[in-house]
């Protein structure tokens, strides 16, 4: 019985092993392309994205984050954290003092050359894609040795958001949706993880997919499609009926304007482990029987 045992052990370590799921040191690729060699588990991390500072309590290692961004606020245990600056100001000579053993940052600016400089590591992610999601939790799984705990946080998404996609397909309309992130106007495409999120909700982006996945737009393109339903994540619902040809849309005749910050903005706006929070949002925004 215990050599049974012994080589059903052997069997699953080679599995594992196969998978990558090797113990460290281990060397993996970022988002930036780059091959990052890990030594040992990282304890101490500075996490300069929310949906990752998300993404790592939810695989109970929030006792490893040493720093985080500005934005990062969920859970509460980590709005005592240092605070390091954000994507456009993030505050090198701070994240140096912590003496991290890993940054993780965005693939946007600079930050991995400064740490670079100062020999401390980082390691880039860029979630986007609803893909991306899960993609980028294995990766950080990885990153900190926790793939199982990795793997479990998948399956709870996944499940979460296939009851809200259930309860959502009882809709009979799929009304054309304008989602708006700023006044700029930047939106987003269809293959992006909030484009996606409108499709699970049921509703029906009006932005071309060619035009990418966050794109900056032009607001006659707004008044052509003339959407049914508008989403906004910033504070600029009563200047929408002053643009050129927007009073007359379909979505402000009806008062279909359904306006998200705080809490509910960072829902919807984070690729990360409470994104079925946020596509109830948009169920409940598309399909208010369905609240």
């Amino acid at each position: 019985m215990k050599r049974i045992v012994l080589w059903l052990f052997l069997l699953l370590s080679l599995q594992l092993s196969a998978l990558g799921w090797a113990q460290f040191p281990r060397t993996l690729t970022d988002d930036l392309g780059r091959s990052i060699t890990l030594k040992a588990a990282p304890q101490r991390i500075v996490a300069m994205l929310p949906s990752v500072t998300e993404t790592l309590c939810a695989m109970n290692a929030c006792g490893r984050l040493v720093g985080v961004d500005d934005f990062s606020d969920f859970p509460e245990q980590v709005r005592r954290l240092p605070r390091m600056g954000g994507l456009i100001n993030p505050n090198l000579e701070a994240i140096v003092a912590l003496k991290p053993d890993l940054v993780i940052v965005s693939v946007y600016g600079k930050l991995h050359e400064g740490l670079e400089r100062a020999g401390i590591a980082s390691f880039a992610v860029r979630p986007e894609t609803y893909e991306d999601i899960f993609r980028t939790t294995r990766l950080l799984g990885r990153v900190l040795g926790q793939e199982a705990q990795a793997e479990r946080v998948i399956a709870r998404i996944q499940q979460e958001v296939y009851a809200v996609e259930s309860k959502a397909a009882k809709a009979t309309a799929r009304p054309s949706v304008y989602y708006e992130i700023d006044p700029t106007p930047f939106t987003v495409g269809p293959d992006s993880f909030i484009g996606v999120l409108i499709t699970k909700a049921r509703g029906q982006n009006i932005i071309p997919k060619e035009l990418g996945l966050f794109p900056k737009i032009s607001p006659e393109l707004v008044v052509q499609k003339n959407p049914e339903v508008i989403v906004l994540t910033h504070p600029g619902a009563a200047d929408l009926p002053k643009r050129a040809g927007w009073s007359n849309l379909a979505a402000i005749r009806n008062k279909r304007v359904c306006a998200f910050s705080g809490e509910q903005d960072n829902l919807l706006s984070r690729p990360g482990p409470r994104v079925a929070q946020g596509l109830q949002l948009l169920v409940g925004c598309f399909h208010p029987s369905l609240r």
